[in-house]
């Protein structure tokens, strides 16, 4: 389980916080700093070294949570490309915001002086992404090892519980309230999951990590569904939204594989990609309108 193509195919969101994320953590780690940059009590009430605040969101404290980190947030980028970059911004901003803010109440609830109380990372987006992980991505794949079943998801989950208690208490928190932001956002609280930034916003990250996406500026599917579809089902999406003849050209076997990737049948992937000359993200606006019906 790969979560599609491999690379930051449609996905330059997700592109631009790995980089930042792991530049901000070996400049810290380079200046011996990294240890330093978990939050504590002192931090926040008392020395107001606010700009930790930020800090912390992005850069891990130790190389194993870079590694495992790093691993989960690349997988994750499936998401991206289900519910495109511009709500994925969205999910970013919000989950990482409410972690950091209950993060912060915690803080003030344990009044621990033990400095670094909560270690640094983005845990909040890494350990909200399981949420959608766990209810929407399909099963694909079941084996046995020595008598235990397993799935191909069963390698996403092992990754977050070592991430989760690599530094005990200090990253389960941080992960708690990641899964709770998650939680939230599932649950649509004040409508967030159809807020949507600007568009110029929205493309500024395409525009410096992926250039060659000026073809295609329109946002990806607003909706976060995943599940297969059956070529009835696209049939009836023709007669339900308009859509551009059908181009001679057959579609590329990375676009199928990327609509593929987030849950839809492969059948019906092909004909949704004919009918929007190749494009994917028409295509999926296709799919998930059929699926609506």
């Amino acid at each position: 389980m790969n979560g599609g193509p491999s690379g930051f195919h449609n996905a330059p969101v997700t592109k631009a916080f790995v980089i930042t994320s792991a530049l901000f953590t070996v400049f810290f780690g380079i200046q011996g700093r990294s240890s330093k940059l978990g939050l504590s009590y002192q931090d926040i009430f008392e020395k107001f070294r606010l700009w930790k605040l930020i800090m912390s969101t992005f850069a891990f404290s130790s190389t194993p949570e870079l590694m495992f980190g790093l691993y989960l947030l690349y997988y994750f980028r499936v998401f991206e490309r289900q519910i495109g970059s511009n709500k994925y911004s969205v999910f970013i901003l919000f989950s990482g915001t409410v972690s950091l803010l209950l993060e912060v109440i915690l803080l003030s609830l344990l009044k621990d002086t033990t400095a670094n109380l909560l270690t640094s990372g983005p845990y909040g987006l890494i350990f909200a992404s399981f949420i959608p992980f766990y209810l929407d991505i399909p099963v694909s794949t079941r084996f046995r090892v020595f008598g235990v079943n397993f799935s191909d998801k069963s390698f996403i989950y092992l990754a977050g519980v070592q991430l989760l208690l690599s530094s005990w208490k200090r990253s389960i928190f941080p992960g708690v309230c990641g899964i709770i932001a998650g939680s939230l956002y599932r649950l649509n609280v004040l409508g967030i999951r159809k807020a949507k930034f600007p568009e110029i916003v929205a493309s500024f990250f395409s525009r410096i990590s992926f250039p060659s996406f000026g073809n295609s500026p329109s946002p990806a599917p607003s909706r976060n569904i995943v599940g297969t579809i059956t070529p009835n089902t696209a049939r009836r999406a023709e007669r339900s939204q308009p859509v551009p003849m059908a181009s001679s050209v057959e579609p590329s076997e990375e676009a199928i594989a990327t609509l593929v990737s987030m849950g839809f049948d492969r059948n019906a992937a092909r004909q949704a990609l004919v009918h929007a000359r190749n494009d994917v993200n028409a295509a999926t606006n296709i799919l998930l309108e059929a699926q609506s019906h």
